[in-house]
């Protein structure tokens, strides 16, 4: 294996569609199982992720297609749903909801000034 830094996919999955991307996949492959279950028939699952640079950044548009047949009785049903989620690419390609080089911000100066206790 490389020693580049690689993409956490479990991160990247929570951030798509702030997190909603996920619970689409999940519900699609319940309801596909469970019409294999009932019908025998065969169902599918398809995920298509495609990369556009935003302007001359280091983002990418990750435009994430979910598109799922669930079989039934008599034939199937089908449902598809496209959404987007802008993406940093660090080294080696790395994906991330936010840059690598993110400054923390320091929220403790300033606390406690102007406040009047026990006054």
């Amino acid at each position: 294996m490389s020693d580049q830094p690689t993409t956490d996919i479990n991160a990247l999955f929570d951030d798509l569609d702030a997190g909603i991307f996920r619970n689409k996949f999940a519900q699609a492959l319940g309801e596909a199982a469970a019409g294999v279950i009932q019908t025998g028939k065969q169902g599918k699952v398809t995920i298509t992720l495609d990369l556009k640079q935003i302007a001359d950044s280091s983002q990418v548009d990750c435009s994430h297609k979910l598109s799922y047949t669930v079989p039934t009785a008599k034939g199937k049903k089908s449902e598809e749903n496209t959404t987007k989620t802008p993406l940093y690419v660090g080294r080696g390609g790395k994906l991330t909801l936010f840059p690598e080089n993110q400054g923390k911000f320091d929220f403790s100066q300033g606390q406690g000034q102007g406040s009047t206790q026990g006054a």
